[in-house]
């Protein structure tokens, strides 16, 4: 009978379950978006692991079906675009996956992003000026966002068993590597808490939603006892109701879910992106929620019915009534900190986290938000007197029906309370996961890094990078090993016991390494080294000294020496920070005074300063460094690294709160709506009797600004709360991030803020003369 009462009523009964169901449907949509996450991921590092081109053990030997690989990595405007050069050793070779054929030299095949943005940036496709002959499918993306490219060449030389002369690795195929990583026990608390977090507000959705209407629906429920139905059959009936509602929303929500998958590939949030097909939720998990949520909606409704006197004249709930009870609200949060309270200082080394207890803890937490919020509000608003009328009729109505207001705001409440306690939490462990370069970025912003090169090669570098648009400043050595003059007579680890850093550069570039003071073309320094670096190489540390500068070999001596005397009367000068906050020690040596060509596998390292007022400027520095060949890298000086799975987390995070966020405004609308509608006889009569429609509007905005501002205080108080109390359990002292709180509060306003707007458009319309109509 109560799903007939759903089903039938004409419009009116139809709009009521249609609501019910769209509120429902939103919630079930992100839920059956939760349950897809695992999976995508899972796919995502499958396809990552399938091309992946980390060379592991001994290099083969060549084949027709080996190849030699290289990868060109770059960035553009803070994008990470990832390049692989091929060139196959023989006709056998296996494509990479998502390729149908090997490029050729000279052409590549990329991702489509990758296209798009080549297409749109001529910047970046000066340094990636392959011939685009082709276009990776799914099968070599991690997602449509991917930018990435495979490119032929014929410029590869395979490194020796030193791993040195050389640019590329030989390989046999991709999909060799796994780089997974245990994270240890405070990465699980921060995933545990995000889960929770994010999911929770879904929950406290999906309950408000079954119970829109309540007021008609209590008011059916009095004539049904007016015609002989008892109480327990009217809840029954009111269950059957809520039941057909959820059913619908359930499969209204597969729909908004199936529907929005369509679009995934066009989404991109903090880099992650996924195809339609990898929005596959887990079967297990989809079957819970589709049982759950009826089940939830029929124990909501009666919940919700136990305070609620239904008799055949009318409902007693239409009264003031029985003030609400704070103790077993406070029994939530109680309960939740009593779990979390033996976990204190716990979560530290490579202690196992008590997931399950630290959910349960969490969600009672946030439960006790949510449960104490309609108290708060009633008590709030009983105290409230006088003032403006459209103030008057905001306080009149939330006195008369608060919990309604209760109710539509304690899911921005939770959501909000939180991720106050996730940002104070992100913020304690940040130091865990971030740890400093030492590098300075006022004295440079890009390290351009070259491996195998010579030193003209490198004063060449230096002098195009110096012409480059937008920069200000280069300096440049370059660096290789020496070791002790009677190395040929020695083998194995005697062999590197005793190497001795060479560093070749202009006087310039040396004083950016040491305190050099007077310095010519074919001056030397001798830097000693720092701390305890070096201990066995100070004895041919010293002017006089002969060293030998073959270091071309493993732990074997091969090759002819190449004996090399510091000269007599070199002085010692002080080591200082380097460019990138280490120290560099040896022999410092200007280009006249040693002859570069000696050098065994010289590396170079160049530090550019870039006018900041010059749009761009840094990607022309990438550019020029790009035409350095395959062995020359361009990265940004950084003066802190984080480690990419704790950004990964917090994009996710990200991700995970801005559809959160958009599941909140949509309810809410919903919500409104529904509470209008209600209201629209009331309205319409207000008008009739001479109310400005101006004082009804404001009135409507007073009754969300009120229980919003009462909820964001709660939000606030329980959010602190709760980060105190993960704070404690990861064993840090308490530490307030007042601009979290105000940001996050500030977005929670915004949200409802937004919402109200919206719904001014139907109120307008709602108070119309036709609004009097009765039937």
């Amino acid at each position: 009978m109560g799903a007939r009462f759903a089903a039938g009523g004409g419009r009116e009964g139809w709009l009521r379950t249609g609501l019910t169901a769209v509120g429902v449907g939103l919630g079930v949509a992100l839920l059956l978006l939760a349950a897809a996450v695992p999976a995508m991921m899972h796919t995502r590092d499958q396809r990552r692991v399938a091309r992946d081109t980390i060379s592991v053990g001994e290099q083969p030997k060549p084949t027709d079906a080996t190849f030699l690989l290289a990868e060109d990595r770059t960035v553009f405007h803070g994008e990470d675009i990832t390049g692989v050069l091929l060139q196959p050793d023989g006709p056998a070779m296996k494509p990479p996956p998502g390729v149908a054929k090997v490029p050729a030299p000279g052409q590549m095949v990329a991702s489509p992003a990758l296209q798009k943005l080549l297409r749109s940036a001529p910047l970046l496709r000066e340094r990636i000026p392959y011939t685009i002959t082709g276009t990776i499918g799914h099968a070599g993306l991690t997602g449509p966002s991917d930018l990435y490219y495979y490119a032929g060449s014929d410029q590869l030389v395979t490194y020796d068993d030193a791993g040195r002369n050389g640019n590329a690795y030989r390989m046999a195929g991709f999909g060799h590597h796994s780089n997974s990583e245990v994270q240890g026990p405070v990465f699980d608390l921060l995933l545990v808490i995000v889960l929770v977090v994010l999911l929770l507000p879904v929950a406290v959705f999906v309950a408000t939603a079954v119970r829109l209407g309540g007021e008609r629906r209590d008011r059916r429920l009095a004539a049904l006892r007016l015609v002989g139905a008892d109480v327990h059959s009217t809840r029954r009936i009111a269950a059957g109701e809520a039941l057909l509602g959820a059913l619908f929303g359930v499969l209204l929500g597969g729909v908004f879910f199936l529907a929005a998958r369509q679009f995934a590939g066009h989404v991109t949030i903090r880099d992650i992106s996924a195809y339609p097909s990898d929005m596959t939720p887990d079967p297990a998990l989809t079957v819970l929620i589709a049982l759950a949520v009826p089940v939830a909606a029929v124990a909501v409704t009666l919940f919700s019915l136990r305070r609620t006197v239904i008799e055949p004249l009318g409902v007693v709930r239409q009264g003031l009534g029985r003030r609400r009870r704070l103790w077993w609200r406070l029994a939530f949060p109680a309960a939740g900190l009593a779990l979390l309270a033996p976990l204190f200082g716990t979560v530290k080394g490579d202690r196992h986290v008590n997931e399950t207890q630290v959910a349960t803890g969490t969600v009672l937490l946030l439960i006790g938000v949510a449960a104490v919020l309609p108290w708060l509000v009633e008590s709030a608003v009983g105290r409230l007197r006088g003032g403006p009328v459209p103030w008057q009729l905001a306080v009149r109505r939330l006195q008369l029906g608060s919990g309604a207001a209760g109710r539509m705001v304690s899911g921005v409440a939770v959501a909000v309370a939180g991720a106050i306690a996730l940002q104070m939490l992100f913020t304690a462990v940040d130091q865990d996961f971030t740890t400093g370069t030492g590098a300075d970025p006022a004295r440079a912003q890009v390290e351009v890094y070259g491996s195998h090169t010579t030193v003209e090669r490198t004063r060449q570098q230096i002098a195009e990078l110096t012409a480059t648009k937008g920069v200000t400043k280069v300096v440049g050595y370059t660096s290789a090993e020496a070791n002790r003059p009677d190395a040929a007579t020695l083998s194995g680890d005697a062999l590197e016991a005793t190497g001795v850093p060479v560093v070749v550069g202009d006087c310039a570039s040396l004083r950016e390494l040491a305190a050099i003071g007077t310095c010519g073309p074919s001056s030397v320094f001798l830097v000693p080294p720092h701390g305890s670096d070096g201990e066995r190489a100070r004895g041919y540390l010293r002017p006089g000294a002969r060293l030998d500068l073959n270091t071309d070999y493993t732990d074997h001596y091969t090759g002819t020496p190449q004996l090399w005397t510091i000269p007599p009367g070199t002085p010692t000068v002080p080591a200082r920070v380097d460019l990138m906050g280490g120290w560099t020690w040896g022999v410092f040596a200007a280009p006249g005074a040693v002859d570069g060509s000696r050098l065994s596998d010289p590396d170079a390292q160049i530090y550019v300063s870039v006018d900041k007022r010059t749009p761009d400027a840094v990607e022309y520095v990438r550019n020029t460094a790009a035409t350095f060949g395959v062995n020359t890298y361009a990265s940004d000086v950084y003066g802190t690294t984080t480690k990419a799975s704790f950004t990964q987390l917090r994009r996710g995070l990200f991700a995970g709160a801005a559809l959160t966020m958009v599941l909140i405004g949509a309810s809410l609308l919903v919500s409104m709506l529904e509470q209008l509608r209600d209201r629209k006889k009331l309205l319409a009569v207000l008008v009739a009797f001479g109310t400005q429609r101006s004082a009804l509007v404001w009135s409507v905005l007073w009754q969300t600004a009120v229980p919003v501002v009462l909820g964001l205080l709660l939000a606030a108080g329980g959010g602190i709360g709760l980060g105190a109390a993960l704070l404690a359990m990861v064993d840090r002292p308490f530490r307030m991030d007042w601009s979290g709180v105000a940001s996050m509060s500030a977005i929670g306003a915004a949200v409802v803020l937004g919402v109200t707007l919206l719904s001014l458009p139907p109120l307008w319309r709602l108070m119309r003369p036709d609004g009097l109509r009765t039937e």
